[in-house]
């Protein structure tokens, strides 16, 4: 673009005056001197990425990524073993970062069936969204046959979850599944932490999370904190702008 603006081929085609066109063309080249480029992968400090990830998505490593954020158990002081209670994932489209399927189940606690008035109040959910709800081992079955169903089990296909922390897949469901005695599956191994992803592309540490993260880009908060599908939701939008602005998201975890 700035070739064709400021070559003397180009001219006959601008209605600039002389002294216009040699301004606009010294505008333009401080401007990309300054932001037109990355360095050691991190975005320029003004948010801005190359002049080709702002007119378009730059290409992931992943055709999908798989949002995922649980809910679990709670109480003050904690209570043991903690429980998964919401299970959500949306498989998020690499290439045009949009929303391309949702899988979102309750799950019934089985060690402390009884919710909480903290839990509660913290994640907006209540005793009947959890009561008569598959077991764990039920919503994992079923996990791996959406799974199937999306095609993100065809070894062709790249995925990888991406969570809030590491939590949720270094902690909460590896410790679940130890303690029920359950496999956990290899899809689950490895994943992107997003304050990591968020870190390497703005330079800074988000302490409070999404709330943070949202700040940090200007964004709108979607829905309720620690509602599990609400979170996931925010870190597509999340992960949608970063990729606007030219990040590429990689594996964060180690392996197991």
């Amino acid at each position: 673009m700035v070739a064709l603006v400021c070559t003397t081929a180009a001219r006959p085609h601008l209605k600039l005056l002389p002294r216009a066109r040699n301004t606009l063309c010294s505008l333009l080249w401080v401007f990309f001197q300054r932001y037109g480029s990355t360095t050691n992968g991190k975005l320029a400090s003004h948010g801005f990425a190359s002049m080709a990830a702002m007119s378009s998505f730059p290409p992931q490593r992943y055709h999908y990524f798989l949002v995922l954020d649980f809910e679990a158990t709670c109480d003050k002081p904690q209570i043991h073993p903690q429980e998964i209670i919401e299970f959500p994932i949306l498989k998020l489209n690499g290439r045009t970062m949009e929303i391309e399927s949702t899988f979102h189940m309750y799950v019934q606690p089985v060690v402390h069936p009884q919710l909480t008035p903290f839990c509660t109040e913290l994640t907006g959910i209540i005793q009947a969204m959890v009561d008569g709800q598959p077991s764990l081992q039920q919503v994992l079955e079923r996990v791996d046959e959406w799974m199937a169903k999306e095609g993100l089990l065809d070894p062709s296909v790249k995925s990888i979850f991406v969570t809030c922390g590491d939590w949720d897949l270094k902690v909460m469901l590896p410790g679940q599944c130890q303690y029920l005695g359950l496999p956990v599956a290899d899809y689950f191994k490895q994943w992107i932490n997003l304050k990591k992803a968020y870190s390497f592309a703005m330079g800074s540490w988000p302490k409070n999370g999404l709330l943070d993260m949202n700040k940090g880009l200007n964004l709108q908060h979607i829905g309720r904190p620690h509602s599990g599908i609400d979170d996931c939701k925010n870190i597509a939008n999340i992960m949608k702008t970063l990729a606007h602005r030219g990040f590429i998201f990689k594996q964060t975890s180690k392996p197991f």
